[in-house]
């Protein structure tokens, strides 16, 4: 097949394979027992925190429920809780 520039400058030009391999096969066949066939895996330091961190459920049902009680029954807030919390607030302001 021949392709013609559109202004004919270049000639034609022949169209080879796009992927025509020139290179050669390996001179001796790989025997069995020199083919290393062990898989290794390695992860990162943050690729193992992130692992532990996806077997966290990402609600905590027993923790929800005991609030709900203590809201309930009345002995959520307390007047320490709120000093608490107060003091934390002032302390992050100052």
């Amino acid at each position: 097949m021949q392709i013609n520039g559109l202004t004919q400058v270049h000639g034609t030009q022949n169209i080879n394979a796009p992927h025509f391999n020139r290179t050669t096969g390996p001179a001796t066949p790989a025997t069995p027992s020199s083919i290393n066939t062990t898989d290794e895996l390695q992860l990162s330091p943050a690729a193992q925190m992130a692992s532990k961190l996806s077997e966290i459920p990402d609600i905590r049902w027993d923790r929800v429920n005991a609030i709900k009680t203590a809201i309930a029954d009345g002995t959520y807030m307390t007047d320490d809780k709120m000093n608490v919390a107060v003091d934390r607030l002032l302390d992050e302001i100052a």
